[in-house]
């Protein structure tokens, strides 16, 4: 990490509510949980804590699976990462400004270019990402469009 980067960390920790953790052997469990409004819990094996950040930078969000980002117009609206194990989950939830049936066919469309298969069953497009997490995107309608959530399995 170069020195610029470091040097925003430590104002950033600074406002933060953070206590330091003393884990038991092995205790390797990471938990980060953010909501729309930039408040941001964390659950570290080395310290916990809260910090809340701007909207700007929940709703703004850049998350990619294998190239296929979020539909352009689209919205961060929540995150949640718990890792344990040997395994990882990952909910991000968001809105798109295009209604459900659009926001599912752009996802089936932009995996397709990206050589994935996915599944359109109803409401939630499914697969499995060139890794083999499987994913699940769940889109469903809300005032100006849609709202969803990408949930995505790691195992290590």
């Amino acid at each position: 990490m170069n020195r610029s980067a470091l040097l925003l960390i430590v104002p950033l920790l600074a406002g933060c509510d953070v206590s330091a953790k003393y884990p038991a052997k092995g205790d390797e469990n990471v938990s980060i949980h953010a909501d729309e409004s930039g408040h941001i819990a964390f659950n570290l094996p080395i310290a916990e804590g809260q910090v809340k950040v701007p909207t700007t930078m929940m709703h703004n969000g850049n998350f990619d699976i294998d190239g296929v980002k979020l539909m352009p117009g689209s919205s961060v609206t929540g995150f949640n990462l718990d890792a344990h194990g040997n395994g990882a989950t990952v909910d991000m939830s968001f809105t798109a400004p295009a209604p459900p049936e659009q926001v599912r066919s752009y996802y089936v469309d932009q995996f397709d270019k990206q050589g994935i298969k996915v599944a359109l069953t109803g409401e939630t497009v499914t697969g499995k990402s060139k890794d083999g997490s499987p994913f699940t995107i769940y889109v469903s309608p809300a005032p100006g469009g849609s709202k969803g959530v990408i949930a995505v399995q790691s195992k290590g």
